[in-house]
């Protein structure tokens, strides 16, 4: 039942907001195919990212539902019982997020749309704020020092951990 969960979640989040509505902005179009092997190789690794994170869920007893949709829990499930800080999550503390990123970036550079650019731009910026003012203090409240040495160790977004530097 977690895996249908997970797969569930999945068409509703990052297959909605990474792939159907970047097509409905942006059309099915290629423009030029200079850049046709960058934008499909973001793609490619958003997917990828997306499935490896999916997976370190699922095997954790969760999925990727975001605390806040408890309502929908049944449909969804619900976040992990434990802190995931292993895979890519020892990069970057949001690599679902990134994930994302990746493939409406990517497919901004396989139409050409400036319109698909900024959407991923606007929804980065909607990302950043769901983390830094949801996300971040209800898993410093649920995880407490756990979370917080995590938190100093690995950045938000994209980097070195500091234990590496």
């Amino acid at each position: 039942m977690l895996w249908l969960r997970g797969l569930v979640f999945t068409v509703i989040a990052p297959f909605m907001i990474g792939a159907v509505i970047p097509r409905w902005i942006g059309g099915t179009g290629i423009v030029d195919d200079k850049w046709l092997p960058a934008g499909w190789l973001l793609i490619a690794l958003g997917w990828a990212l997306y499935a490896v994170c999916l997976l370190r869920f699922l095997r954790s007893g969760g999925t990727p539902a975001i605390f806040f949709s408890k309502p929908l829990r049944f449909l969804i499930g619900e976040e992990p019982r434990r802190l995931i800080s292993s895979g890519p999550y020892r990069f970057t503390r949001n690599p679902m997020y990134v994930s994302v990123g990746l493939m409406i970036f990517g497919y901004a550079i396989v139409v050409e749309s400036r319109a698909v650019a900024i959407y991923g731009l606007s929804l980065w910026l909607l990302f950043h704020l769901i983390v830094v003012y949801l996300e971040e203090p209800h898993l410093l409240k649920e995880r407490g020092p756990s979370y917080a040495d995590y938190r100093r160790q690995v950045p938000r977004w994209i980097g070195i951990p500091r234990r590496w530097r």
